[in-house]
């Protein structure tokens, strides 16, 4: 089968791979229905990641099973199910406890920009839907494999509660179902904090009810504004650079959350700086395995539409070129067809 392969910055291929096989009997096979380009995979196409080696892409995925290992019993052939980007045997303390992406025996899933994929610790890692979902339900169901289930735990680490004032730092697929995620959660005011009249139209649909298209000490100063002169409760930092962080923090009332989604990048916090903020700041890679049945079941009875952050659309043998449209910020998120 054909893949996609990252040979260095910006040289994206669609080349000869390895078929998928059976390696663990912990393992699935599933064809992929559906896959997508991620914000987190623009970090290593523009060589701010640096790669020793040719590496294949592609951690955002849903499909149907094909084969199972032996000891796989929940999992069956026929499926259409849907994965987190870690694989997790959803056994152990740390996925007990709803943090599936610290198991002790967590595995990144990153092959899934192809026609096939093999899902380690099928049973602990995948979420069967009720039953196969029509073709317009698979854009939904495939953004619950990162950037819905990221957005979500952004809301929930940073303590989003009814009637609340949420800020969300961040216009990038995350952010947007960050805005999606908060108004679900009961927030009574959503400030999406965007520049780009597209994104904000989006953010718009999914609940914001302000709009703040300055950034740092500006953006700071007009959330400030916003809530006479007291902050938001709830802040979700979706980006991951230094900038997006204060912004976060400076946004943030005493005694609000912050919740921390965006893969940091030259983030450094100055200890007294932040212990004089009162801000509570928790985040990390998303548990989305806590969150996938009830996700898949906002999904299915129509609740949410997540989907609707793909606006592009193209052929996975086109990879390249869903790169280079998300990378020019041309397309918020673009979906990939096998």
């Amino acid at each position: 089968m054909k893949g996609t392969m990252l040979y260095g910055p910006r040289d994206i291929r669609f080349e000869e791979r390895p078929d998928p096989a059976i390696t663990l009997p912990t393992d699935a096979i599933l064809r992929v229905a559906a896959a997508c380009v991620c914000g987190s995979d623009l970090w290593s196409y523009r060589g701010l990641n640096p790669i020793k080696q040719p590496s294949p892409m592609g951690h955002e995925y849903c499909g149907i099973v094909e084969e199972v290992g032996g000891a796989v019993t929940v999992v069956k052939p026929g499926q259409f199910v849907i994965g987190s980007f870690f694989a997790s045997d959803n056994t152990c303390a740390h996925c007990r406890a709803g943090y599936q992406t610290a198991c002790v025996q967590r595995e990144l899933v990153s092959t899934a920009q192809a026609p096939r994929l093999r899902v380690p610790l099928a049973d602990g890692t995948l979420v069967a839907t009720p039953e196969l979902p029509s073709g317009h339900m698979i854009p939904s169901l495939l953004t619950l494999s990162d950037v819905m289930g990221t957005g979500w735990f952004a809301a929930v680490a940073a303590n989003v509660r009814p009637g609340a004032t949420v800020a969300v730092v961040g216009d990038g697929a995350v952010g947007l179902l960050g805005v999606l995620a908060a108004r679900r959660m009961g927030a009574a005011r959503i400030v999406a904090m965007s520049r780009h009249a597209p994104r904000q139209k989006l953010a718009r649909e999914f609940g914001a009810t302000d709009i703040v298209s300055e950034r740092g000490d500006e953006a700071v100063a007009r959330i400030k504004d916003l809530t006479n002169g007291v902050g938001a409760d709830s802040v979700l930092e979706c980006v991951g650079t230094g900038e997006a962080m204060r912004q976060a923090i400076g946004s943030t009332r005493p005694g609000g959350s912050i919740g921390c989604v965006g893969v940091p990048h030259g983030v450094e916090l100055d200890g007294r700086e932040l212990f004089m903020t009162f801000v509570h700041l928790h985040g990390g890679p998303a548990p989305v395995r806590r969150f996938l049945p009830e996700l898949i079941n906002l999904v299915w009875s129509g609740a949410i539409h997540p989907g609707k952050v793909f606006d592009l659309t193209l052929p996975l043998a086109q990879v390249a070129d869903a790169y280079k449209a998300m990378d020019e910020r041309r397309a918020i998120k673009v979906l990939l067809q096998p």
